[in-house]
């Protein structure tokens, strides 16, 4: 723990990459001074082999993004990173060691995702300058109770892969506006986007969430969700499609996507403006899997819980968060926090540690 007052201020640059894009943001404290998300072209990205191979190219965009802008890194505080597909670990703000950016590099024991950049992109700017690097509750965070480990079939146990940056810091929000503590609390948190997670958080811990990475859960505007075991396994044989595609079909192709040819919600709520009935119906079923899912967490909580939190891209959608308010509105209070905001969380991590609130966990 450090012991600077309370009114300094830390300078905090925080990485986010995805796919095709690497947002960066620098915040004074909570302030946000500046923000910009570089855009990588499919021909840019091309030209390298492989995701990992992008490293230094993506390095150098944002070192030319914050010199532009005037920003030196002998002003930064520290460097803050989305983490990657490392080991599962506790919720918590790591410290980018060797042993961390070694499993970042690591594509040979699982697949390689942008994600891991921002861990590797903090290290390379950090050690520049001699301050700190962290990430902040990578999508591994593995708290599960013992008893949401098993599946039925040895061999195969269920894993924490979930939107734990956005569930927990949208959690601690909500706990402060309802006047509450996290740590002290129990919240269901559905993230709702692309993919969809459903969090039980019980005092800080999540105990169980359905991994919508392979396949549990609801569908989703381009996922199928949780499918009947044996017609899947029937068509994974049927010859007419091979292992990725299968992958491909369940993971992209699915949802509201495979029923009505897109995975826009808005989309989706014009053709119900229009008059699809059928679009209606597919939209209330995500939202009833949704609610299926929410009841699952609420048994896990056993019945207590403070609040029920809808977050992401879907919860703009007052249809869509009205449909599940309808389902779940008795369980407990519902709370709407849409959209995400990843940055801000990221540097929130990161400012607990530096201002002596919480510990810098080791890898």
């Amino acid at each position: 723990m450090n012991n600077q007052p309370n009114n300094t201020v830390y300078r905090v640059l925080a990485v986010n990459p995805g796919s095709t894009s690497t947002k960066i943001a620098v915040y004074d404290n909570e302030e946000r001074v500046y923000e910009e998300i570089i855009r990588h072209s499919q021909e840019e990205l091309s030209r390298f082999d492989g995701v990992m191979g992008q490293k230094e190219m993506r390095l150098q965009c944002v070192l030319d993004a914050l010199a532009r802008r005037q920003i030196p890194l002998e002003s930064l505080s520290a460097v803050v990173g989305r983490g990657g597909l490392v080991e599962p670990i506790d919720s918590g703000t790591y410290v980018v060691n060797h042993r961390m950016l070694q499993d970042l590099l690591d594509t040979t024991a699982k697949t390689a995702h942008a994600s891991s950049f921002g861990g590797v992109i903090a290290y390379e700017i950090a050690h520049r300058v001699d301050i700190p690097c962290y990430v902040v509750d990578p999508i591994v965070v593995d708290e599960l109770d013992q008893y949401a480990k098993l599946t039925g079939l040895p061999g195969i146990e269920r894993r924490s892969i979930f939107h734990a940056l956005n569930q927990k810091s949208v959690a601690r929000r909500c706990a402060a506006d309802m006047g509450l503590v996290y740590e002290n609390g129990r919240f269901i948190v559905a993230h709702m986007g692309g993919g969809i997670t459903v969090g039980a958080h019980r005092y800080g811990r999540v105990i169980d969430v359905n991994d919508a990475l392979s396949g549990e859960g609801p569908f989703t505007p381009e996922r199928t969700g949780a499918l009947p075991a044996v017609p899947l396994i029937r068509l994974c044989f049927s010859g007419e499609y091979t292992e990725k595609e299968m992958i491909d079909k369940v993971s992209r192709g699915g949802g509201m996507m495979a029923y009505l040819g897109t995975n826009d919600l808005r989309r989706c709520e014009h053709l119900i403006r229009e008059g699809d009935e059928y679009a209606t119906l597919v939209l209330e079923s995500m939202a009833y899997q949704v609610c299926k899912e929410i009841g699952a967490m609420f048994a896990v909580l056993e019945g207590r819980a403070d609040a029920i939190i809808l977050t992401g891209g879907l919860a703009h959608s007052t249809r869509f968060t009205g449909c599940i308010k309808q389902r779940v509105g008795l369980i407990a209070p519902v709370k709407v926090y849409p959209g995400e905001d990843e940055m801000r969380a990221l540097a929130e991590g990161a400012l607990r540690v530096l201002r002596g609130e919480a510990p810098a966990m080791d890898y």
